[in-house]
């Protein structure tokens, strides 16, 4: 049952936050919960969880234990500029799977997300608005979400080969050389011609993509 009461932060308070906003956004989604949304589950003030967390987007990541140092790190590769993009993303997603404190909750959450649909949805909605959004916001052309996505493909994939499988050669290969072989394929994924596709013309893909971008769309705060 949902509490109305308001209670100003006490030494539980951090935790039935954070666990009102894991049962909202495996519930609802990333994009559809709210921080008054959090707070009505948590039965605090919504000021409450923005003194303690900011906003959204950090909420979630102290949620899914994610370091609020990760969404930053992310914004600033984007920040710098679309060329050379790739490389500091690749180098900055290998970072994060060598650390064991980033590493560690991020497997947990790819794991749940096989089986459980709502862990899916919500993995994707905040790698896209969040994680590739900044990205995604300094592309040109429609395709903005359908590039970003591939490379969210691109580096989940070589993360769970390298890291998860182990899959040689891959699996001890030098950072930088992972740096630089999959930065290269994630720039031209972003910034090169993408090949068309028999049976389905560019622009309808794109438009079933423009529709949906998350970025675009002003989330619940």
């Amino acid at each position: 049952m949902t509490r109305t009461g308001r209670r100003p932060g006490g030494g539980s308070s951090r935790e039935e936050i954070l666990a009102a906003a894991r049962a909202r956004f495996a519930a609802d989604g990333y994009e559809a919960v709210s921080v008054r949304a959090v707070a009505r589950e948590a039965g605090v003030d919504p000021a409450l969880i923005h003194r303690f967390y900011g906003g959204k987007s950090e909420l979630f990541a102290a949620a899914m234990q994610l370091p609020p140092a990760q969404l930053a790190a992310w914004n600033a590769a984007a920040a710098d500029g679309i060329e050379g993009v790739g490389r500091r993303l690749a180098l900055l997603f290998e970072h994060e799977w060598r650390d064991p404190a980033t590493s560690g909750p991020r497997l947990a959450m790819l794991q749940a997300a096989v089986t459980r649909p709502e862990i899916a949805t919500m993995l994707r909605e905040f790698l896209a608005s969040e994680l590739l959004g900044p990205v995604a916001r300094r592309l040109d052309g429609p395709d903005a979400q359908l590039r970003v996505m591939l490379v969210g493909s691109q580096l989940i994939g070589m993360a769970v080969a390298r890291h998860v499988l182990r899959v040689e050669p891959l699996a001890s290969l030098a950072e930088e050389t992972v740096a630089t072989l999959v930065g290269d394929l994630v720039q031209r994924t972003l910034t090169g011609p993408l090949p068309a596709v028999p049976g389905e013309t560019a622009g309808a893909a794109r438009d079933s993509t423009e529709a949906s971008a998350p970025w675009e769309a002003v989330s619940p705060g």
